[in-house]
């Protein structure tokens, strides 16, 4: 991986993370053209580079991540599923991860159920979460698990199904993102170094760029999603996942396949 190759993937993560499009999967894809996708290396920056994203929620919504002991309580109910089902199906999402037709099919699903997802709960107005409904909504977020799946989208989905308003599911949607992506870098981070793969000066050199890549593009991602989601819905990021989800599918059957390992 160079320079370039590492900025183009940190602004698709910042861009794409907080959006019900699926960072992972337009990741995996990009990485699949640029011919880096089987490396080590580019698997561990595409989910270690999510610090930054972190960090944009963060900044953003200082206030709310200090307001409250109950607070941090009801984000590790809803963090919960997550460690649980990730590392009893770490070996089965890893094998998910390295299928570009997994991703394809699951932006084509998912598509048509954000086309859905607005005539299905309506404009909810609940606004405080209970436990119950973060746990609930843990158990969407891990849907997210499945390549292609829209962590920020199955969790937002899910609180809309909890009669949660878009902004307010939206926003514990961003809050969530922090413990879940948090964990998942240290637990990439880990078996990178299990596997014997050390990290060169270059390497944390491309992490950090890609990092304050990643911080910058998420802070304007995040207020625009806000803004557009609040006055809008979601049925142009069905139409969006549905194109691109085709497009992958006719490229990899028809013109070149999309090889990832």
């Amino acid at each position: 991986m160079n320079s370039w190759e590492a900025i183009i993937l940190a602004i698709i993560e910042g861009l794409t993370e907080f959006l019900p499009v699926s960072s992972t999967g337009h990741m995996i894809i990009a990485s699949s053209f640029m011919g880096i996708a089987h490396e080590e290396f580019t698997k561990l920056f595409t989910i270690a580079i999510q610090l930054g994203t972190i960090l944009s929620v963060v900044v953003l919504y200082v206030k709310r991540f200090f307001q409250s002991i109950d607070f941090y309580k009801k984000l590790f109910v809803a963090f919960l599923p997550a460690v649980v089902l990730g590392l009893l199906f770490n070996d089965l999402i890893d094998a998910l991860l390295e299928s570009p037709v997994t991703v394809a099919i699951s932006l084509i699903v998912g598509g048509f159920i954000l086309l859905r997802v607005d005539q299905w709960f309506g404009q909810g107005n609940e606004e405080d979460i209970s436990y119950g409904t973060a746990l609930k909504i843990g158990f969407f977020q891990c849907l997210a698990m499945i390549p292609g799946v829209s962590r920020s989208g199955a969790s937002i989905v899910g609180g809309m199904a909890q009669k949660m308003s878009r902004t307010a599911a939206a926003e514990f949607s961003f809050f969530l993102a922090v413990p879940t992506m948090l964990g998942a870098t240290v637990k990439k981070s880990y078996d990178y170094y299990r596997a014997g793969f050390e990290l060169t000066s270059e390497h944390i050199q491309l992490l950090a760029l890609g990092n304050i890549i990643g911080f910058i593009v998420a802070l304007l991602a995040i207020k625009s999603f806000i803004n557009f989601l609040s006055k809008s819905g979601f049925k142009i990021f069905g139409y969006y996942r549905i194109i691109i989800g085709a497009c992958i599918l006719l490229i990899h059957f028809f013109i070149h396949p999309l090889t990832l390992i």
